[in-house]
């Protein structure tokens, strides 16, 4: 059977199942409306990745959602016109296709996918006329990025080295300073990254580039089809640096790339062309002292004379997604902003900003072509999906998430604005239960996020982590939720951002225990019911609050750590540790204070449940392991759970429920009246 030909015989058929989801949604939202379940998390789907045609007309983009048979989270492509007509899938979710991209004259999409018989994700490409998809590419090594030629003949592919079939795995070798990564393992030379031509029509692979000790990623073509953009590390070595490069090659007789310049990068970062060759856009961050504090800019450069003018300083915020305007004198990006994530446009001339849409939201994606521009949004009351961007609003393209939403009754979220204990304003967000009733005192959990860099935001976002939805999980069973935008976060530009930098656990600690006694002061937090946890650096916060005020009576540690200096070494953060904190036989005293969780666990009295992935090379479970192993000697009760195959984010749908199960099941033993 053919999934993918013959759509447009079939759009009377899908027309009639739109509009059986559309009365199914109507009936729903008649219906009484019910607490999330756990469920839920299967049922929801995670809309992102917006890629625009050339012409804008048209919208691919990806939707996960969990396979429960395989027990994964499998991914599809989806395209939409921008008029909201024609919402179709287009690849098979076993298949957990990703990176869509349309050719120049909009006839095909491109994708990668692990199809079968395919050891690694390959490049695919759909007639959208009709017809299976066909296999571009066949190699073993992995490939990270790729782009279309201007006349569609060729695609650039930047793609790790082939692997040996040996029947036993070789040693693996190591020589370089950052020498793990969460997910990819450890880093090799077969790692490395160079830059490949493929011919369409022929399928044939030929190098572009073939250092194989500097790593060459996302390649971009100029408008004319001669030049490749990319970033390499050559010329730096960014273990030790924190830096990239940005070079020029010419296609057509490479040979010595021109380099243009050199930045930090702790951040992936994006690259685009203006539409008349003559300047790249391309977003960059800090020192490597501020690595962990992700403030990206966005800056343009002249191809000719490497002339570099960062467009958003004067901004003091974080952007990300740029995709250059059609007339080519402006850039829309998505701007991080004090609880929103939101659209916005910088002109090239001046630096000028203007934000494209009001109220609070949360854009994860955004994309633009020909004078349009969509983005993946969400609210406090809605899932992300595809919106199109006009006239100072959003419309909405998809409705993946509608006929569940309809069924719920959500807890509301309101702003909140407190003095820290030092002084310093906090902002944050209160999550209250749908059924809550002022001048009642409730059991309150403060859920920190990670990072520290980012920000808790207004959305709903459906992700293995953060899992936003876990605040709206805790209110569904009776809790108040306290979401704090930390000295550390994002959103309220780089000084409040690096107001921690070598001294973790200090001024975090002072404002989230400014949010319990604003939620105490103001009658609505139980005082003698305060839970406090979070994942990543929300875990590690979790530490460093129970060893510092012994007043919550459960507390949840996922992925954590609380001996830093057992993470030198063990988890993928070297070159931040070396430049912020500096290296522990130079810098003892500085490292044993951030650690301090483990090296005063006596002060700990609250009990706590720790858990993490056992491949987590981002935050090494041993960092859970080892305050588990504290608190159980101490006597204070205490549970570790370790979840076998997963890395720092979590992907297995039983083990995501299991783990939100886990959650209220602790704090509810803690905090809570046990329910019938």
């Amino acid at each position: 059977m053919n999934p993918y030909g013959r759509r447009f015989g079939r759009l009377k058929r899908v027309i009639a199942a739109t509009a059986a989801v559309t009365l199914c949604a109507v009936a729903a939202a008649a219906a009484p409306k019910r607490a999330l379940e756990v469920e839920d998390v299967d049922r929801l789907a995670a809309v992102d990745g917006v890629v625009c045609s050339r012409d804008g007309r048209e919208i691919a983009y990806t939707v996960e959602q969990s396979d429960l048979d395989s027990d994964e989270r499998k991914t599809a492509i989806w395209m939409v016109g921008f008029d909201g007509q024609h919402d179709r899938r287009l690849t098979e979710p076993a298949e957990s296709a990703s990176n869509p991209k349309f050719s120049p004259d909009g006839r095909y999409l491109s994708f990668m996918a692990a199809r079968a018989g395919d050891s690694k994700p390959q490049i695919y490409l759909l007639d959208l006329r009709g017809g299976e998809p066909q296999a571009v590419t066949g190699v073993s090594g992995e490939i990270a990025d790729y782009d279309w030629s201007p006349d569609g003949h060729a695609l650039v592919v930047s793609k790790a080295g082939d692997e040996g079939s040996a029947k036993t795995p070789p040693p693996i070798v190591i020589d370089r300073l950052r020498f793990k990564e969460d997910r990819t393992g450890y880093l090799t030379a077969t790692e490395r990254k160079q830059l490949y031509l493929v011919d369409v029509a022929t399928r044939q692979l030929a190098p572009l580039t073939a250092d194989r000790r500097v790593d060459d990623t996302l390649p971009v073509y100029s408008p004319d089809g001669k030049t490749v953009a990319f970033f390499s590390t050559r010329d730096s070595d960014p273990d030790r640096t924190g830096k990239l490069a940005l070079y020029l090659l010419d296609v057509g007789s490479p040979n010595t790339p021109r380099k243009l310049t050199e930045f930090f990068a702790p951040n992936k970062p994006a690259l685009a062309w203006t539409p008349d060759g003559t300047r790249l856009v391309y977003t960059s961050g800090l020192e490597p002292r501020l690595n962990a504090y992700i403030q990206d800019r966005l800056n343009v450069i002249a191809v000719a004379d490497g002339k570099v003018r960062v467009l958003t300083e004067r901004l003091d915020r974080a952007v990300a997604y740029p995709a250059m305007s059609a007339e080519g004198d402006a850039v829309n990006l998505i701007l991080e902003d004090d609880g929103s994530e939101i659209p916005v446009t910088v002109r090239l001339d001046t630096g000028q900003m203007q934000r494209r849409v009001g109220g609070k939201l949360s854009a994860t994606s955004l994309c633009a072509g020909g004078g349009h521009v969509a983005v993946v949004a969400s609210t406090d009351s809605t899932m992300p999906e595809v919106q199109a961007l006009e006239n100072g609003g959003l419309r909405k393209l998809t409705a993946h998430n509608d006929a569940v939403l309809a069924q719920l009754s959500l807890g509301a979220v309101e702003d909140i604005s407190f003095p820290s204990r030092d002084g310093t304003t906090i902002h944050g967000m209160i999550v209250k239960p749908a059924d809550y009733q002022a001048g009642r005192l409730y059991p309150t959990i403060l859920w920190i996020h990670g990072g520290p860099n980012g920000q808790d935001s207004h959305g709903l976002v459906v992700d293995t982590y953060p899992l936003q939805l876990e605040r709206q999980w805790f209110a569904a069973h009776g809790y108040v939720v306290l979401a704090v935008n930390y000295r550390g976060s994002s959103g309220r530009g780089g000084a409040f951002a690096s107001s921690i930098v070598a001294d973790w656990g200090h001024r975090e600690v002072a404002d989230l225990l400014g949010a319990v006694d604003y939620a105490v002061r103001e009658k609505i937090a139980d005082p003698h019911r305060l839970g406090v946890g979070g994942w990543s650096y929300g875990g590690i916060l979790t530490d460093y609050l129970i060893a510092s005020d012994t007043r919550f009576k459960a507390a949840i540690a996922g992925a954590g750590s609380g001996n830093q200096l057992s993470m030198y070494g063990s988890d993928e953060y070297v070159m931040q540790y070396n430049a912020e904190l500096g290296p522990p036989w130079a810098s003892t005293d500085r490292w044993l204070k951030v650690s301090y969780p483990f090296f005063h666990a006596e002060r700990i009295k609250t009990p706590t449940l720790f858990l993490g992935g056992d491949k987590d090379f981002n935050v090494p479970v041993a960092g859970g392991e080892q305050m588990y192993e504290a608190l159980r000697t101490l006597g204070v009760p205490t549970e570790l759970i370790v979840y076998p195959g997963q890395y720092h984010l979590l992907t297995r749908p039983s083990y995501i429920k299991d783990r939100i199960r886990r959650y209220l099941d602790w704090f509810d033993r803690y905090l809570a009246a046990p329910r019938s």
